[in-house]
């Protein structure tokens, strides 16, 4: 998806659809990859940023002298975060092709989201050459971060770019020499290019890049949507079951007796950790076992033996030790 082509392949191709009563039953192999592709769960961090994304790109439209507020989206690992850019960057990319599709004929499609990923060891030049790149504008040795510079921003603002997604943005170091140089190129490419930038990383505000001058310069225009893990209660609302029950409403098993996992909603929230990612392939995983091994329904038992990513098991591990 850090290219145009991959990016509109994957905006414009309908997700997963869950079952519908009176469909005729899937195969096997149907639901397995239903399971493993799945469908997106609105999470209460996804709201917010839709709603903030539409805000902040009317706030902007208009916008000439400065550059344009933007979002951080902040959070722990396996927290979201990038399905919430993904799912909010898809739906800029279809709602501008609903408004203005491209004429019958014509070979240029509007460009509405851009979606780059901070590179390893990211240098001013690597990054925006990761600008370039998602475009096809095309780069050599000899061609300096300047000259890269002035394309991406001509090709941006003639392809309509309206949305700017920056994935991996706590990989920068704004306390080191190339870290300072490329915190000022992504400064100098929100004053330069008519967007609205999003940023997501793992808990940013505890990093570098929102500090001292180039950070506050940045954190100063920039709304915080935190994507961390969800409270097993927030006043008298259960958010962490609400997401259980979506999960669980979305599965395609045969057997499966609903509301079976929003009354393990504790057991879930302390092996998860509140974390959205760890939750949704733990279910995932649990549901793809009883397809395969025929039960069709997921029990606790079922749950208790699958073994989850490593940052959830640890976590589940203390807190089992605490007791």
């Amino acid at each position: 998806m850090t290219t145009w082509q991959g990016w509109h392949r994957f905006a414009t191709t309908d997700p997963p659809a869950p079952p519908r009563p009176g469909d005729p039953p899937r195969s096997m192999e149907e639901r397995l990859a239903y399971h493993s592709s799945f469908v997106t769960i609105r999470t209460p961090a996804i709201s917010a940023l839709a709603a903030q994304v539409r805000t902040l790109m009317i706030l902007g439209r208009h916008q000439q002298t400065t550059a344009r507020p933007s979002l951080i989206v902040t959070g722990p690992a396996a927290a979201g975060k990038t399905t919430a850019l993904l799912n909010v960057g898809r739906t800029c990319h279809l709602a501008h092709t609903r408004k203005s599709p491209a004429p019958p004929g014509s070979a240029h499609t509007a460009v509405p989201v851009a979606y780059v990923l901070v590179p390893p060891g990211a240098t001013a030049k690597t990054l925006v050459t990761e600008f370039a790149r998602y475009l096809g504008i095309p780069v050599t040795a000899r061609i300096t971060q300047t000259q890269i510079t002035d394309a991406v921003c001509h090709t941006y603002t003639t392809a309509g770019v309206q949305l700017v997604l920056i994935d991996e943005i706590h990989r920068l170091n704004p306390r080191t020499t190339t870290g300072a140089q490329t915190a000022d190129l992504i400064k100098d490419l929100t004053e330069r290019l008519p967007a609205t930038f999003v940023y997501a990383g793992i808990n940013v505000t505890d990093t570098p890049l929102f500090t001292g001058v180039r950070g506050a310069q940045l954190a100063g225009r920039a709304t915080l949507v935190d994507c961390g893990p969800l409270p097993a209660r927030h006043g008298t609302r259960q958010p962490f079951r609400d997401v259980i029950t979506d999960i669980e409403n979305n599965l395609d098993l045969q057997q499966h007796t609903p509301g079976t996992l929003p009354r393990h909603a504790p057991y879930l929230h302390q092996r998860t950790a509140g974390r959205i990612g760890s939750l949704t392939r733990l279910i995932r995983q649990a549901a793809i076992t009883a397809i395969c091994d025929g039960t069709e329904r997921i029990t606790k038992a079922a749950l208790d033996a699958v073994r989850l990513d490593h940052l959830a098991e640890t976590h589940h591990r203390r807190r089992a030790r605490g007791r």
